[in-house]
């Protein structure tokens, strides 16, 4: 006979929940209840949060208009003017500066509406065509046949807090290529420096035009004086 209040040999005692864990079991449910529709909202508030605003950059261009002295003669020839490229770190839309030697940095919120070696080309052009001393400048790739090539590098163009006020230091190599002869006519580095009117990057937008200005007023008079060098078939024009 076997005693109700013992487990007979060979049978395991059958497990089971506590009065405890039977008495916890609604509050547990309650709980969970009362908290996951408030983690739901907070879930649904995050994903309504508005996406923190990037600002768009400040865009500035480079534009110059010097005034170029028309030139004594004119010459049958037509100038070609290459597109210019950059030096090594400067072939960006980047606004650029620096505040210690051999160190660039750049303006988070300005830049150049394209790299500053491309929007050389237009005022380029436009200035030599003010000398009045070639038949025709066209710029590159030009359709037609060019007797002549001016080739551009942008070899510098920075804001240096080096120094107060900061000043813009632009450099340009320019090189005259005579196309029919296959020769290089002459070349010759060009060095601006201009003082900003603001430590800022609008006081550098402003310095930049400026010695963009004086560039292109000496690129001209040195396109002009090479050109003598080299024979158009039908010479000057009165």
């Amino acid at each position: 006979m076997i005693h109700p209040n013992r487990v007979a040999p060979g049978r395991a005692m059958r497990a089971g929940p506590s009065m405890t864990a039977r008495a916890e079991l609604p509050r547990t449910r309650w709980i969970l209840r009362a908290v996951l529709p408030l983690v739901a909202a907070l879930a649904a508030g995050c994903t309504a949060l508005p996406a923190p605003k990037v600002e768009d950059p400040v865009l500035h261009v480079l534009d110059a208009k010097p005034a170029i002295p028309r030139a004594q003669a004119a010459r049958d020839l037509v100038l070609e003017v290459g597109v210019p490229r950059a030096a090594p770190g400067f072939d960006t839309a980047a606004l650029l500066y620096v505040q210690k030697p051999f160190v660039l940095d750049a303006y988070a919120t300005h830049r150049w509406a394209d790299a500053p070696a491309r929007m050389i080309a237009p005022p380029l052009t436009r200035a030599l065509e003010q000398t009045g001393h070639f038949r025709a400048v066209v710029p590159a790739p030009a359709g037609v046949p060019a007797d002549l090539r001016l080739d551009t590098e942008l070899v510098r163009l920075q804001q240096n807090f080096a120094t107060r006020p900061s000043r813009v230091e632009l450099s340009l190599r320019f090189r005259l290529l005579d196309l029919r002869g296959r020769r290089v006519v002459a070349s010759r580095v060009v060095d601006v420096d201009v003082d900003a009117p603001s430590d800022d990057p609008d006081g550098g937008v402003i310095a930049a035009n400026a010695a963009l200005a004086s560039a292109l007023t000496q690129a001209t008079a040195f396109a002009v004086a090479a050109a003598a060098d080299v024979p158009s078939d039908a010479g000057a024009k009165p």
